[in-house]
Parts: C-alpha cells; structure tokens; sequence
C-alpha cells in the first residue's frame, strides 16, 4: 500500500467521481487544472484541521553565546508548535509572550543570560522559515529541540506527493467541484460534505485516541 499520494493520481481520482476522463497531466486542460486547485484547497484545509502524525517533524539547532534569535530550518511559515525543549538542560521550554521577550530583551540595559527556559516565535528568515527567540539569552551551547507541525508545499507537478490520506481530500475536493459546477443529478452538494466531513472526523478521532492525555485534553494555566 503506497505511504504517499502523487498530484495526479488526486486529481483524476476526482475526476472519476465527477464522472470525466482521467487526464495524463493535471494541466491537460481547463477542467483538469481547476480540480487540481480544488485538491490543494481541500489538501491545505485538511492540514489545518489537525497536527497529523505524517506532518509531525523535529527541528533541532545548537545556541550560541550572546544569540538569543533562531532560524527553524525547514518549518517554513506554517508550522505550530507542540512542544519545545531545551535537551542540554533537560527541561521543556514554556511559551511567553512577545511583550515579556521586549521588556526583558529590548527595555533593560543587562538581559539576563543563563540556560534558556523561554520561547517565543518572531517573525520569519529570508527563507520563510519561522524564527524564534529564546530568553533567558544563552550563555553556551545549548541542544534545543522544537516538536512541531509542519504542513505539506502545495502540490504543483504530477508527481508531487502528499501523505495525508487520500479519501480526505478526495472527498473535499469532490464536494467544492459539485459545488462549483452545480449539482447534475448526481451527489448533491450538501451530501458530499456531509460525507468528507464524516472523512475528516474520522480520521482525527483514530489519531486523538492515541493520545488520549495529552493534546486533545486542555487544563487551565
């Protein structure tokens, strides 16, 4: 069973269901085009609805004395955050917020420098890559590592894959075709999204009951 899902085969998958002719190239023609950017549409607002366990990646980087910004190289601009942790010291590292990070970084004439023990996220590198800030401000080496979610580039070649599974955005990009094209005495409209929607819950609830304590359980700060 394949992991991953080629641009193409999503598109003519589609297609099937819209009762058309498979394409060789998602480019083939005007219709084909259009469904491919159903699929991204469907892909992206799949990726959003959860932290997936095949978008789920580790960005690790080394501190250096006196730096307290950080590129996440890789993440890209995207991401979300599920945990940080500073693995020299052995401690997670705790979100605060940007106005704590300027009064301690930018509004004191001696910032403290220690083992970091702060994140904060801080805009993005030439490469669209997020950055973070760390606080206190190193004073050594430090091994950080940040667990986050990292969504998918958007599918542009035929053989650009994706591992989200395909009967969820199959199922979504079919509905925004019926929707866009109207319905034609097939599946109706409402139906469709009533049946990726199902796709969709599905899905998330397989992953959330393999963390049943953690990330799908909120307890006040």
């Amino acid at each position: 069973m394949a992991l991953t899902t080629t641009y193409l085969d999503l598109v003519n998958d589609v297609l099937v269901r819209l009762r058309e002719a498979q394409v060789t190239s998602v480019s083939q023609n005007g219709y084909s085009s259009l469904i491919g950017a159903l699929v991204n549409d469907a892909k992206r607002e799949t990726e959003d609805a959860w932290n997936w366990d095949v978008l789920r990646s580790t960005v690790s980087f080394t501190t250096q004395q006196g730096t307290f910004n950080y590129n996440l190289d890789g993440a890209r601009n995207k991401f979300r955050i599920i945990s940080a942790h500073n693995d020299t010291e052995d401690v997670f590292l705790r979100y605060q917020t940007s106005s704590y990070f300027i009064q301690s970084l930018l509004l004191t004439d001696t910032p403290t420098q220690g083992a970091p023990l702060y994140y904060n996220p801080n805009g993005v590198d030439p490469d669209r890559d997020g950055q973070i800030d760390l606080y206190p401000i190193p004073d050594g080496d430090y091994v950080i590592r940040f667990d986050l979610v990292i969504p998918e580039e958007e599918l542009t070649t035929d053989t650009d894959t994706t591992a989200i599974q395909k009967n969820i955005i199959t199922s979504l990009a079919w509905a925004k075709a019926i929707e866009e094209r109207g319905e034609d005495g097939g599946i109706s409209v409402s139906s469709q999204y009533a049946v990726a929607k199902q796709a969709l819950g599905d899905a998330i609830a397989i992953e959330a009951a393999r963390r049943p304590d953690e990330e799908t359980v909120w307890y006040p700060s």
